[in-house]
């Protein structure tokens, strides 16, 4: 804390008390005004306008490290008296563009100044950019004989650079100017805002899957990409999570009420528009369900809805859903589509792909990458196993002469006649691969493909035991197609399934469930 001999300091003050706060009472009651302005650690204050030095002193006098700022060299020279031994650095200068070069200030002081700049908007702009994050500027104003600037103006003159605004009347306190005053006369506390941080809307999509198709909306009449095809979609309002969101707007825009556990996420996006702001979009996929049949909640927005195959969708979409679609066909998970501003808001079959995917963790080390099955008839195979992928949740994933593919994440199943397959017919029971196994979300999905199944080639094994073929406490069912390749659909959460018990005879009843 610096000790300041008043006695003598009180020599170079001005007469006028208002400024040179001679009397004691009076520079009392301005230094209390000024501990409650300023911080209550030893900061950096920038003094500006600083006439003799009156306030400079009292602020140097409570601890903090002053740089006072004056243009007129007499009252320079006499501040450099009032200060000496203080440590404060007095400089010649215009207050509106203060001589103290990249310097920031924790406080920035300015007293009856304001109202006598040509241009104060631009000075306090250029005195934002001398304060540190979270500093504050003191502005002590009025309006004295009908000239100064009043507190309401000055309000507004900084309310384009910060809104902590913080008034406090001084004309109320006679304390300050030694007498009663009738005139407005104020300070302002301003707080520099923290640096601007990014925000971004935040949007949710449905792909709602019905086996290899997807639902779209034809948007109508709302101002942004009329004519063209997206998915179910919304904002995330304050107050939700996106999950929360997502079921919100299936609700709202195609009438279906999800629950939390139907939703799985497919994809994240950042997008952004021409000549738009950036955004994120959460993809959510979930199943459709015969018992609740979208439709159209909102014509006012929305033309039409359709189902298109994942692998044939329509060139009028919306650029963004589109990529991310096709993202998600090819088991991406995170993906960035930045529009140019000369870009359209509409899918280009020919234009420039501006989706850029992510890497993931995937799978890992000793993660499934795909399974290879070789079999006597593609077209066959890709009838039943497309079929049955498809209704899993599998999507179209790569086609070639000699094969298929169908992928689901990070992992993807192969059906190949390769020109290297060897004669004979495939037996599971030899050495070999014997079944793939799949989940299926529940019950009543598995006895729906279970009728189904059929129709697509494939034949229900051990429908004496159905469901229960592997087990009293496990739920699935067992199919085999016409080359002999058997699948396991587990119903249900996530099972741990025990080995089999081989019984100590080889009954007919174990004979049925190897055959």
């Amino acid at each position: 804390m610096t000790t300041i001999d008043w006695d003598s300091a009180a020599d170079s003050f001005d007469e006028e008390p208002d400024h040179g706060l001679l009397d004691p009472a009076v520079r009392h009651a301005w230094a209390r005004r000024l501990e409650s302005w300023l911080p209550g650690e030893r900061s950096a204050v920038l003094d500006l306008g600083c006439g003799t030095g009156s306030l400079a002193l009292l602020v140097a006098g409570q601890g903090h490290r002053v740089t006072a700022v004056d243009r007129s060299p007499r009252m320079v020279e006499q501040a450099r008296a009032k200060l000496a031994g203080t440590g404060t650095e007095v400089l010649t200068g215009d207050a509106a563009r203060p001589p103290v070069g990249k310097q920031q200030f924790d406080v920035i002081m300015v007293r009856h100044v304001v109202w006598l700049l040509p241009d104060p908007a631009a000075a306090l702009r250029h005195w934002f950019t001398l304060l540190r994050p979270g500093g504050r500027l003191i502005l002590i104003e009025g309006v004295w004989g009908g000239v100064g600037l009043s507190a309401e103006q000055l309000t507004v003159l900084l309310s384009e650079f910060t809104e902590r605004i913080h008034h406090e009347r001084l004309s109320g306190d006679p304390a300050l100017w030694g007498r009663r005053v009738d005139d407005e006369r104020y300070a302002l506390v301003a707080r520099a805002q923290p640096p601007h941080r990014h925000t971004e809307v935040v949007d949710v999509h449905l792909i709602l899957r019905r086996g290899p198709e997807v639902l779209l909306a034809r948007r109508a009449d709302t101002g942004y990409a009329d004519g063209l095809f997206n998915g179910p979609s919304g904002h995330v309002e304050d107050g939700e999570d996106v999950r929360e969101a997502m079921i919100r707007e299936a609700a709202e825009e195609i009438g279906v009420e999800l629950g939390p556990d139907e939703l799985r996420v497919a994809l994240v996006m950042q997008h952004r528009g021409p000549g738009g702001r950036p955004r994120t979009g959460w993809f959510f996929e979930a199943e459709y369900d015969p018992g609740r049949e979208p439709y159209n909640r909102e014509p006012d927005k929305c033309s039409g809805l359709a189902w298109f195959p994942l692998d044939a969708l329509p060139d009028d979409m919306v650029a963004y859903c589109r990529a991310a679609l096709d993202g998600y066909r090819a088991g991406e998970h995170f993906l960035i589509h930045w529009h140019e501003d000369g870009d359209t808001v509409a899918y280009q079959p020919h234009g420039t792909r501006r989706a850029v995917p992510l890497p993931a963790g995937g799978a890992g080390t000793g993660g499934v990458h795909h399974i290879e099955l070789w079999v006597p008839d593609l077209a066959a195979a890709e009838r039943g196993w497309g079929w049955l992928l498809g209704e899993l949740g599998h999507l179209p994933y790569q086609r070639w002469e000699h094969g298929r593919s169908w992928r689901r994440g990070d992992s993807y199943v192969v059906v190949e006649q390769s020109p290297d397959l060897v004669p004979g017919p495939y037996d599971r029971r030899r050495p070999g691969l014997n079944h793939l196994a799949f989940h299926v979300s529940d019950r009543a999905t598995l006895d729906a493909l279970v009728a189904r199944a059929p129709e697509h080639g494939w034949r229900p094994l051990f429908e004496d035991r159905y469901p229960h073929a592997g087990g009293d406490g496990h739920i699935a069912a067992y199919l085999e197609d016409a080359a002999g390749y058997e699948v396991e659909l587990v119903a249900g959460a996530r099972q741990v399934r025990t080995a089999p018990e081989e019984p100590a005879p080889y009954t007919d009843a174990w004979a049925r469930r190897r055959d």
